[in-house]
């Protein structure tokens, strides 16, 4: 335990340091000032209270169904969420869905007894790969229920090593490890670890959430005209070379909308520069996007209700860290390409062996690809289908964990 003290003390010293130089940094440190006198100045009101905590936004994705299912059962339940990240914190601090959200102190044990003497929560949900020892110590010695959820192990990871002993006594602190997979079930088996239920991924619920809720977008009705349409997502600088030189290469009138991830100006004109087919950009008020084969969308907020308009998409990621969320894709039943990279994402993998997904390593594959499933509709159909199949039969983790959290 001194070491692992020691080394959360060291961490926050570099953090420190990096603050200097590092935007991220400087916001993790900026965002924990003060922080003790925001959360009594909060002042918990009496009632019952649910603590969620987030590494980052992907892992609150994750925990919003919970959330809001959870008050849609319990509206008089209080909601703190916590994050780790100011990834998560700065783009959800003002999420209606919670009633408290502040960044998470660094994980000490008094910091760990000063938080839940002010907060006093009746229940702690950790969202996926979140494992701080003293909050979780106690939090077990208070007997507060408390869960980790849409988790999945891997034989690498410290739990099923030799020296991995505090790793595994943080998972017999909590009360119910909800898993995605079957093969997490029996990892955590091997080390004696049996108070686990396969319940699935929540994220499945999330995008389902998303596509229920997804509006119209005039514009792209407009571009599209309904005619069919690739929709390219969350693309970086690897995935664009390859889809504009298919793009130029191109015959026939199939549209393609590119939602890069990164918007800069310098980025969106590089890609404008780059094709060679009537193009606009969303915000241009004064295109005449019925005229383009090519949509460029420079905001942010708008893919995820973009993809229903799709009749083949491809994610970006694959040629870099990684790929991006596929599941907002296939939701609305549409065949998936991605990059190489994609094999940390079980979804990714799942998608490929159902039918409804595909893999490219090159601009020969890409080709080859797309012109089978633009010249064969009933191919990219079938797909689609299998995607859809797949995310549909993954649905319902929400509801598997809200029966232990509700009152």
């Amino acid at each position: 335990m001194l070491e692992y003290n020691f080394g959360i003390i060291a961490y926050c010293g570099a953090i420190g340091i990096a603050s200097l130089f590092n935007e991220k940094a400087a916001l993790w440190v900026k965002g924990r000032k003060g922080i003790w006198k925001r959360m009594e100045a909060a002042g918990r009101e009496k009632g019952r209270l649910v603590w969620f905590h987030a590494s980052s936004l992907g892992e609150f994705e994750q925990g919003r169904p919970v959330i809001e299912k959870l008050k849609e059962r319990e509206p008089y339940t209080k909601i703190l969420l916590t994050f780790f990240s100011p990834s998560g914190y700065e783009i959800r601090k003002n999420y209606p869905g919670a009633d408290y959200i502040f960044y998470l102190p660094m994980d000490t044990p008094a910091n760990a007894r000063r938080f839940m003497k002010i907060w006093h929560p009746d229940a702690a949900v950790f969202v996926k790969y979140e494992y701080w020892y003293n909050y979780l110590r106690e939090l077990h010695e208070r007997e507060v229920p408390t869960y980790l959820i849409s988790a999945i192990f891997r034989r690498e990871q410290p739990f099923f090593k030799k020296w991995g002993g505090l790793y595994r006594r943080m998972l017999r602190f909590f009360t119910r490890l909800y898993v995605q997979d079957e093969e997490s079930v029996k990892l955590l088996a091997s080390i004696g670890i049996t108070h686990v239920q396969q319940t699935g991924d929540t994220r499945f619920d999330r995008v389902k959430q998303i596509a229920d809720a997804a509006k119209r977008i005039e514009k792209v009705e407009a571009f599209c005209n309904d005619r069919r349409a690739v929709v390219c997502g969350s693309t970086w600088p690897g995935d664009e070379e390859i889809i504009m030189d298919y793009i130029n290469k191109q015959e026939g009138d199939f549209k393609w909308i590119i939602v890069p991830h990164e918007i800069g100006e310098g980025h969106i004109r590089d890609i404008l520069n780059k094709c060679h087919k009537p193009v606009a950009r969303y915000t241009d008020e004064n295109a005449d996007v019925t005229k383009c084969q090519v949509l460029v969308v420079d905001t942010i907020g708008v893919l995820s209700s973009i993809y229903r308009y799709g009749s083949i998409s491809y994610i970006g990621g694959g040629f870099g860290k990684g790929i991006h969320n596929t599941l907002e894709a296939a939701i609305y039943g549409i065949p998936v390409i991605f990059g190489p990279k994609y094999h940390k994402f079980k979804e990714a993998v799942d998608l490929i062996d159902c039918g409804g997904a595909f893999s490219i390593k090159d601009k020969e594959q890409f080709t080859s690809l797309l012109d089978s499933l633009i010249n064969s509709p009933a191919i990219a159909e079938a797909a689609g289908q299998s995607a859809l199949k797949f995310v549909n039969k993954q649905l319902g983790a929400t509801d598997a964990i809200i029966r232990q959290l509700v009152e």
